[in-house]
């Protein structure tokens, strides 16, 4: 049997997986089709993301979710 060396103090705990069936607590979030994706900081750079994704894919619905205010707007 093989055993886990102990996490290093330098490297960052990971970031905890987000969850398709929960809004997150936190953040800005790219909605595809009505799933959660990514994950942002800030509202430009979801917004950017969602464009570039939206100029690729036109026929996706795009939408950020404001998860402070719980609100969702949809990318046209």
């Amino acid at each position: 049997m093989m055993k886990k060396s102990p996490p290093s103090t330098d490297e960052p705990e990971p970031k905890k997986p987000l969850r398709a069936d929960r809004p997150p607590a936190e953040g800005f979030v790219i909605i595809v089709d009505k799933h959660f994706k990514s994950e942002f900081d800030t509202v430009e750079a979801a917004e950017t993301s969602g464009r570039q994704l939206k100029a690729a894919y036109p026929m996706l619905q795009i939408e950020i979710y404001d998860a402070v205010s719980k609100t969702r707007t949809l990318l046209s």
